[in-house]
């Protein structure tokens, strides 16, 4: 066991000290181009914006811009020249993958069955999705959005299509004008996600350290949970999948929450925290009608339209709690 620094648990504090006070509106244009000098450079710290993210969020204007250093679509040490340099190189990048992929297409088709099978997923997957806002007008292009989940598939060994990167793909279509961009940034972020939202890679992981989790900090629920087995907790996977978007009222309230988990503040892993308060919405009625696993991902189910904001205010209280007991091991190595 081991009891994490004064300095973390004042670093926890600050960070969960925006629940207790009227939050300053978000970074907006004008305060975002306040941070670079007159060439382009960061004139304030990578930390100094990540910790404003994290505490104000985003204005939709600066989103754009500031989730390609996020993400790592540019650096954070760049100028604005480099960047633009950026840019240009993974436009024609993206140009060369796509014509790779018509050229091998007809023997992904007939060498490759879980291509075709793969490419289904995708076509029955893209057909779900709303195209168009209450007024009737187009938000996103489907073909253009099969294009690019079929090319990352085909791109990338690891992260495999799974349900959910159709909506994912979707969300960056509709932040960016390009399709370079749509397809860069999708993959940026698996990267830096994939430990938290990729099935293969890291969702197992996530829910074993959940599990962990609540028996530190709640070990009357753990006790329950533990009594319906196993797949209590596991049946929370889609939570990681989807990178939690199907629990909030709007896409804005999506990005707010994956901003902050691209910040890596206030800690690593912050997802799994965003999980633990989650899960504590529905404790009561989970212990009252003494519920099992089924029951359980149903409750959890019919956790939508939350705030953003909130959500986030109630990790980061949990992580203040969290910080300031003593730790077993496991836990500081996977948050710190």
């Amino acid at each position: 066991m081991t009891t994490l620094s004064p300095e973390n648990s004042l670093s926890a504090r600050q960070s969960a000290s925006f629940i207790l006070v009227k939050r300053k509106p978000p970074i907006d244009k004008t305060e975002w181009d306040s941070f670079f000098d007159e060439n382009g450079h960061l004139a304030k710290s990578r930390d100094f914006i990540c910790v404003n993210i994290l505490e104000r969020g985003l204005h939709p204007f600066v989103r754009t811009e500031a989730w390609k250093f996020l993400t790592g679509y540019f650096s954070w040490q760049s100028s604005q020249d480099e960047r633009l340099t950026v840019d240009s190189m993974r436009r024609k990048n993206y140009k060369a993958l796509c014509q790779m992929y018509e050229k091998i297409q007809p023997l992904l088709e007939n060498l490759h069955r879980n291509f075709i099978e793969t490419r289904n997923n995708i076509a029955r997957d893209i057909q779900k999705l709303y195209d168009k806002d209450p007024l009737g007008n187009v938000l996103i292009d489907k073909k253009r959005l099969e294009k690019i989940l079929l090319l990352s598939y085909v791109c990338n060994t690891q992260a495999e299509y799974q349900q959910g990167f159709h909506e994912m793909v979707m969300l960056f279509q509709l932040m960016v004008e390009h399709d370079h961009e749509t397809f860069w940034l999708f993959q940026f972020f698996l990267q830096k996600t994939e430990h938290s939202c990729v099935i293969n890679i890291g969702v197992g992981k996530n829910l074993d350290m959940l599990s962990t989790l609540i028996t530190f900090l709640d070990p009357m629920f753990a006790e329950h949970l533990k009594g319906k087995g196993a797949g209590a907790v596991q049946s929370l996977f889609p939570w990681f999948c989807f990178c939690f978007q199907r629990a909030f009222k709007s896409f804005d309230d999506v990005w707010r929450l994956w901003e902050v988990l691209l910040t890596g503040k206030p800690c690593r892993n912050f997802q799994v925290l965003v999980a633990y308060s989650m899960l504590q919405m529905v404790r009561e009625q989970v212990l009252q009608e003494s519920m099992g696993g089924d029951d359980i991902l149903l409750a959890c189910n019919n956790l939508i339209d939350l705030d953003a904001d909130e959500l986030i205010s109630a990790a980061c209280v949990v992580y203040a709690e969290l910080i300031q007991k003593d730790v077993p091991q496991t836990l500081k190595d996977f948050f710190l």
